[in-house]
């Protein structure tokens, strides 16, 4: 199994009513992803309660082949224009377990 870590921090141009819109909506686009995608096991999306402009994915797939199969789907893909409009920085872990 992989777990696929990303955190990501959002636009602070952003008023604090859009920051935490922002976050709510790619949090909804990403948690739709569970069921949908082959090999995605779990999936969670949280804000960061000390940083309100932090955002979290935790997830879990089969495999290295399923985190690449993950990564490529249109259903993934059609989420990341909105990553790139709300967010400006990403980190990201990938490990096995």
């Amino acid at each position: 199994m992989l777990k696929h870590i990303v955190m990501w921090q959002l636009r602070e141009d952003a008023e604090e009513k859009y920051l935490q819109k922002n976050a709510a909506d790619l949090k909804e686009k990403l948690e739709a992803l569970m069921g949908k995608i082959p090999g995605l096991l779990k999936i969670e999306v949280a804000y960061d309660l000390s940083v309100s402009s932090d955002i979290v994915l935790y997830s879990e797939l089969e495999s290295r082949k399923a985190l690449a199969d993950y990564q490529s789907h249109p259903k993934h893909q059609a989420v990341i224009p909105l990553v790139k409009e709300v967010c400006t920085a990403r980190r990201v872990v990938d490990y096995e377990v």
